[in-house]
This record gives C-alpha cells, structure tokens and sequence, in this order.
C-alpha cells in the first residue's frame, strides 16, 4: 500500500502496484486533498490509510486500474466504499458524473 507522491507510468502500476492481483490494482482517491492510494487487498486498507494521513471519509472514493487496458476500459468506479446513501451513493459503482469525472482526473494526473 502506499500514497502516491509522483507520477508514475502504466508500466510501474503493473509492475509496482499489481501485487496483490495479476491484472488489477485497487486504488482510493481523495477528492478534496489531490491523493491516491494504491496496491491493497482491500479499499477499505486504503481508505483506511488515507484517513490516518487526515483524509476525510466523504472525500473518498474507490476504484480499479487495469494497467493492460487503454481508455474506458482503464478505470472501473466500483468499491465496496462508495456505498453511502447519505452522500446519493447507493451502489458499489460511483453514480455521480462529476465525481466520476474528478476521480478520472486524478488518476490521470499520477499516472501517465
């Protein structure tokens, strides 16, 4: 597991951040501070992570990378997480296209 500090190329996430699965790396994003954590069995040890450094819960948002993968197919929005019917989230699946959209950004921001 670990925070993000610099870019990293797709490469390095399927050679670094894939040891947990072959094909996938789980990842958490916070929104609000610009982070992403990467390489977990679970989100919820990233989440969990993240909110050691300060993160707050209802900046977090999970998702899956397939490094072999290119556009649509790169990012997939699902996480046991991001159900929280107080924030309009009801499934597993981010819902809302500006978060969508804001988790999408910063995945691209870190990795190039």
């Amino acid at each position: 597991m670990e925070i993000l500090k610099e870019k990293i190329s797709k490469l390095q996430l399927k050679e670094k951040y894939s040891s947990v699965f072959e094909t996938m790396t789980k990842g958490v994003a916070d929104l609000k501070k610009g982070l992403i954590a990467l390489d977990a069995e679970m989100h919820s040890d990233l989440e969990q992570l993240l909110l050691e450094e300060g993160s707050e819960q209802e900046d977090l948002w999970g998702f899956n990378l397939f490094a072999d993968k290119e556009n649509d197919g790169f990012i997939e929005y699902t996480s046991f997480i991001n159900i929280r019917p107080r924030q309009g989230n009801k499934s597993m699946e981010i819902a809302d296209p500006k978060i969508r959209d804001s988790v999408k950004k910063l995945v691209e921001k870190f990795i190039v």
